[in-house]
């Protein structure tokens, strides 16, 4: 299908121009982790459920400290509200796990910047769902078996209609349409929309 050929053409462009970019990106956060004092790696990854349900690691920079699973936990055992708004959304508001340092590059979303390699390697698309971990499998009830037929992207609808000010099954919800309604036209739409909401800051988390 032509339009398939378009978007992975339009995907190697944006990875390679991404990937370009990579390399003194990743000098300047290195150089803001170290002058905040935090010497740990600055990459994070992580497996997520793919295209077909396949499991593939996606790269990120590290927004949160060194140990966040083991703080989660202890977070979600000592605090049942942090518990109950983790387990139904997928996130903490005021996730006090996140540096800094972090904290400025999710509101611009440079933390997403390391998944341009997956989209090189063809794991990721530029636009697409959310790339869900697989502890979120069953809460994405019936929309699982639509959402797992478009590669994940590095943004998508949800990204551009409200990023983290949209609820998890909203999410969901949006990730179905994306798959329904696809069009290179759509694509278009998300990425202009994303670029306006890092612009303005709106919804980041």
């Amino acid at each position: 299908m032509i339009a398939n050929i378009f978007k992975r053409f339009v995907d190697i462009c944006a990875g390679l121009a991404g990937c370009a970019i990579l390399f003194p990106l990743t000098l300047y956060v290195k150089f803001k982790y170290v002058r905040s004092g935090d010497r740990d790696s600055i990459f994070f990854t992580q497996d997520r459920i793919g295209k077909d349900g396949k499991k593939i690691r996606i790269y990120k920079y590290r927004s949160m400290i060194p140990n966040a699973e083991a703080v989660l936990e202890d977070l979600m055992s000592s605090n049942p509200s942090i518990r109950e708004e983790y387990l139904t959304e997928k996130k903490i508001k005021n996730d006090p796990r996140i540096t800094e340092v972090g904290k400025k590059l999710r509101k611009t979303s440079l933390d997403e910047f390391p998944q341009f390699i997956n989209v090189l390697k063809g794991e990721m698309s530029f636009v697409g769902p959310r790339p869900y971990l697989f502890r979120e499998k069953q809460d994405m009830g019936i929309y699982y078996d639509s959402i797992i037929k478009s590669k994940p992207g590095i943004t998508g609808m949800w990204q551009a209609n409200g990023r983290s000010d949209v609820s998890f099954k909203d999410r969901c919800k949006l990730d179905d349409y994306y798959y329904r309604n696809w069009t290179v036209g759509l694509d278009f739409i998300i990425i202009y929309k994303t670029v306006k909401s890092v612009i303005y800051g709106k919804g980041a988390l």
